[in-house]
């Protein structure tokens, strides 16, 4: 972030009202739905595909490896999915980041 954009954010000097109306800005937001979107869907759906499979049959009670349930490889990958989506926001977040700097840039700190 610019040292002029950080300063005017620390101080609260931004009108937000009129950044949220700026077309760049819902543009913006427009984008950054339509990225999150099928990430959310798909953690959402395996989240709770867990207690479903697990309360309901009997597909995750057998042994994947040795005394390891596919229950607990079932778990592990949950853990492994949701590092892997923070670390894809993550690098894709610094790019709305710059982006929002620019709209403000623009519309707001003239």
């Amino acid at each position: 972030m610019s040292s002029t954009a950080r300063k005017e954010t620390r101080s609260g000097n931004i009108d937000y009202v009129k950044l949220v109306e700026t077309p760049e800005f819902k543009a913006m937001i427009k984008r950054k739905n339509a990225f999150m979107t099928p990430y959310v869907i798909m953690f959402f759906a395996l989240y709770f595909l867990l207690p479903i499979l697990t309360g309901y049959t009997h597909i995750l009670e057998t042994k994947a490896v040795g005394w390891i349930t596919w229950t607990w490889v079932y778990s592990f990958a949950m853990f492994i999915m949701t590092w892997t989506f923070a670390t894809i926001y993550l690098k894709k977040s610094s790019s709305f980041d710059h982006e929002a700097e620019e709209i403000i840039a623009k519309n707001i700190l003239k």
